[in-house]
C-alpha cells in the first residue's frame, strides 16, 4: 500500500498570493520609471509631493504585510523546520542512530529571507516615510533655474526652503492647517505659479494683501511712496554681454540688492490676463496693481529679466511653498553656500 504526499491548499494560496504580488511590484516599478523618464525629458511635469506620498502610502502597506503577515508566516515556518529536524533526529537516535546527516541552518536562513519584492517595498518604506515627512513639513530642497533673481540668486544655486515658516501645510492638497509667521514684504518665496500649479516659482514679495504696487519709470512705488533704493556697483549680466546698474533696496526691514537698467525703460506691450487682473490698471510703460485680500505681489531682483507679478498676476496664499532661507551647494560655485536676504 503506497500513499502520495500532496501539498497543503494553503501553501498553494500562498505561493499563488506570492506570485500575484511579485507580479504587481514588477508593474508598479516599471510604471515610476516610466514617469521619471517622461518626467526626465520634458514629456510631462512631475509632481514630487503626489509621487512620495503614493510611494509612502504603497510602500507603507506592503510594510504592514510584512510586518502581520508575511514576516509572522516565514518565522513559523522555520520554527517548524527546525522543530520537525529535531523529532526526526529524536526518532532516529531512539532507534540507533545517533549521527543524522544533514544541515538545517541554511534551509531555516533561506526561509527567513525577504523575497525580493519585500525588500525593494516594505524595505524601503521607513526612508521614504522619512524622506515625505521632512520634506512636506520641514525643509524642501529647490534648484534655481533661471537668471530672474540674479543677483541674489543664481542659476545652479541649491536652497532650501522652510515649509513650516508660513505655517503648516497638509502635502499635497497644501491645504494650511496650522498658521505661523506672517508673509512680509521682502521675503524670498517659493510658489506654485498661479498659472500652472505643477510648476514651483520663487520670487520676492513686495506687497502684501491691500497694498498699492507701481512699476514705471523701471522703478518700485508701495502705496504712492517710491521704495528707497542706493546705487551700488554695476553688475555684469552675461546672457546679455552688458554691466547692468544695481540697486540696494529696503523693502519693510528688509534690505537686499537688486538690478535694473533705469535707462532701459519699462514696456508693457498689452495687458496681460490672469485672476483678478480687474485689480491693476496697464499703460504701454508702467503696472499699477492693488493686492487682493489672501494674495501677494512678487518680483525677481534682475527685474528687467523676470516674469513676475507684473505680467501674470498675484501669488495667492493657498500657493504657498515656503520660505527660502539657505544656500547648501551650487557645485560651480561652492563659495555661494550660505544664507542670503
Amino acid at each position: 500500500m503506497s500513499s502520495m504526499m500532496s501539498t497543503p491548499p494553503a501553501a498553494h494560496n500562498d505561493s499563488a498570493l506570492h506570485t500575484g504580488l511579485a507580479t504587481l511590484t514588477g508593474v508598479l516599478y516599471a510604471a515610476l520609471v516610466v514617469y521619471l523618464g517622461g518626467w526626465f525629458f520634458n514629456q510631462w511635469i512631475g509632481n514630487f509631493s503626489l509621487l512620495l506620498f503614493l510611494m509612502s502610502a504603497i510602500t507603507g502597506v506592503y510594510w504592514l504585510g510584512e510586518r502581520f503577515k508575511f514576516e509572522p508566516a516565514r518565522i513559523a515556518a522555520a520554527h517548524a523546520l527546525v522543530r520537525e529536524d529535531q523529532e526526526r533526529r529524536e526518532r532516529l537516535k531512539a532507534q540507533g542512530i545517533p549521527q543524522v546527516d544533514g544541515e538545517v541552518e541554511k534551509a531555516r536562513q533561506a526561509i527567513l529571507r525577504q523575497p525580493w519584492w519585500l525588500d525593494w517595498t516594505a524595505g524601503l518604506f521607513p526612508v521614504i516615510l522619512l524622506v515625505f515627512v521632512l520634506r512636506s513639513f520641514l525643509f524642501e530642497p529647490f534648484r534655481i533655474p533661471s537668471g530672474s533673481m540674479i543677483p541674489t540668486l543664481y542659476i545652479g544655486d541649491l536652497i532650501l526652503v522652510n515649509k513650516f515658516h508660513y505655517g503648516v501645510r497638509l502635502p499635497v492638497i497644501n491645504k494650511k492647517i496650522i498658521s505661523n509667521h506672517e508673509v512680509k514684504r521682502g521675503d524670498v518665496m517659493v510658489f506654485r505659479y498661479p498659472l500652472d500649479k505643477r510648476q514651483d516659482y520663487i520670487k520676492r514679495i513686495v506687497g502684501l494683501p491691500g497694498d498699492e504696487i507701481s512699476w514705471r519709470n523701471q522703478r518700485l512705488f508701495l502705496n504712492g511712496q517710491e521704495v528707497p533704493t542706493t546705487a551700488e556697483g554695476p553688475k555684469f549680466e552675461p546672457d546679455r554681454m552688458i554691466f547692468v546698474p544695481q540697486f540696494k533696496e529696503k523693502l519693510g526691514d528688509v534690505e537686499h540688492i537688486m538690478m535694473v537698467d533705469r535707462e532701459r525703460g519699462s514696456f508693457f506691450p498689452g495687458v496681460p490676463q490672469f485672476a483678478m487682473s480687474e485689480h491693476c490698471r496697464y499703460t504701454v510703460e508702467s503696472v499699477t496693481c492693488k493686492v487682493p485680500a489672501g494674495h501677494y505681489y512678487g518680483m525677481g531682483d534682475n527685474r528687467d529679466n523676470s516674469g513676475d507679478s507684473r505680467l501674470w498676476g498675484f501669488i495667492p496664499d493657498e500657493n504657498i511653498v515656503g520660505k527660502a532661507v539657505f544656500i547648501w551647494m551650487n557645485f560651480s560655485q561652492p563659495s555661494r553656500i550660505g544664507s542670503f536676504r
